[in-house]
């Protein structure tokens, strides 16, 4: 079985994830509470291989399977497991960026990390706060969760950093995009 594949497996599908060593602790919670939580609040069976730095996800429900895959996915990146069972919510995705596909080298992941991060996070807590999303910045990746609408903002707002674009000519656009859908909800 190939890590990141949806497999059916007769009446049930499976699904396997390679997870940072340093994230299985937060999978499991003290005294095993986390994991099953996730488990009753998704609806899906969880094993958790600690050595192997992997987690095998079970159900007969091939959407419940989704959902619990973008959790286990989110978890992985570096979420809080409460916040990553926000995609359980209608209208809630997951949105991974690989700094590594706007970097040339190691030095240049670190010095896009730190542009999307900002001096004492400044810039991710920006991009929060104008989009109602959560982002993670973990190792290679930035996570984002937000319903569809505003995560696509975000993420659009981190690939803007990641390409060089001024802090400022960002936040300007993130401050237009946040009045566009403020006036949307007003008249809609």
């Amino acid at each position: 079985m190939g890590f990141d594949d949806i497999i059916q497996d007769g009446n049930r599908f499976l699904y396997a994830l390679k997870v940072p060593k340093d994230r299985i602790a937060v999978f499991i919670g003290e005294k095993g509470v986390t994991k099953r939580k996730l488990a009753d609040t998704l609806a899906v069976k969880l094993e958790i291989d600690s050595p192997e730095c992997e987690v095998t996800v079970t159900s007969p429900d091939s959407l419940a399977l989704m959902v619990a895959k973008d959790v286990v996915k989110a978890i992985a990146r570096g979420f809080n497991p409460d916040v990553a069972l926000q995609l359980t919510k209608q209208d809630f995705v997951l949105e991974l960026l690989d700094i590594s596909e706007f970097a040339s080298s190691k030095d240049a992941i670190i010095r896009l990390r730190g542009r999307v991060i900002g001096m004492n996070g400044k810039s991710r807590s920006a991009i929060e706060e104008m989009t109602e999303c959560d982002v993670v910045v973990y190792g290679k990746t930035v996570a984002i969760i937000g319903e569809t609408e505003r995560a696509s903002i975000a993420k659009r707002a981190v690939e803007a950093l990641l390409s060089g674009s001024q802090h400022a000519a960002v936040y300007k656009w993130l401050e237009k995009q946040r009045r566009k859908l403020h006036e949307q909800e007003m008249h809609g």
